[in-house]
């Protein structure tokens, strides 16, 4: 009688998938605390390692943008199509809130991307 185990090829743990939808469109994790650091040296080394994650802020900007135009487009046909406009202003209003990610996605972007280490 042969044996049948399955092995599991990835030793990396699973992640939920509302910890995953989280870290798919907020990207606070990714972030150090600068104000938790205790030294000199620490909030350095922060603020460093929150430049160099600055880079992926584009691709939530992104993530964001085709949430707040499917958001706005969704309450365009509600309203104009269906007559629905109870249901049209609550897409409406997360476009606004979304739009509203989306600035400040942009300037934590601007500022971390401009910013000069001394």
């Amino acid at each position: 009688m042969a044996e049948t185990t399955s092995i599991r090829t990835d030793d990396a743990p699973q992640l939920r998938f509302r910890t995953l939808l989280y870290r798919f469109m907020f990207f606070e994790w990714m972030f150090a605390d600068i104000s938790a650091a205790r030294n000199l040296y620490e909030r350095h080394a922060a603020a460093r390692h929150n430049r160099h994650m600055s880079r992926y802020l584009p691709v939530y900007l992104r993530r964001w943008s085709v949430l707040t135009v499917f958001d706005f487009v969704s309450g365009v046909l509600l309203e104009r199509g269906l007559q629905a406009s109870l249901l049209s202003a609550w897409f409406f209003t997360w476009s606004c809130v979304s739009l509203t990610a989306m600035v400040v996605i942009t300037v934590a972007w601007l500022m971390l991307s401009n910013s000069r280490l001394s």
